[in-house]
């Protein structure tokens, strides 16, 4: 008995869940989830934890960003002068 759940309630469960995913549904979740644990994993590992994040200069930021276009003003109608 795990929790409350019985080991027939569990197997009830399961026959369940085969019936209503079917077994190569299942088995693609199951990889992909392997899978993701995995990397997760792979990537905990492969992080140092005195890594301190990259601090970018303003200097760095304003040498990045695009040049701003500068936006032309035509007039649409006449002003009073030029009437």
């Amino acid at each position: 008995m795990i929790g409350g759940i019985s080991v027939t309630q569990l197997l009830i469960l399961l026959v369940i869940v085969m019936l209503v995913f079917g077994t190569k549904r299942l088995r693609n979740i199951g990889s992909d989830l392997g899978s993701a644990v995995k990397g997760f994993r792979k990537g905990i590992e492969d992080e140092p934890e005195d890594k301190e994040p990259e601090k970018i200069t303003t200097e760095e930021k304003t040498s990045a960003a695009p040049p701003k276009k500068e936006e032309k003003v035509t007039a649409t109608r006449p002003s009073d002068t030029d009437v």
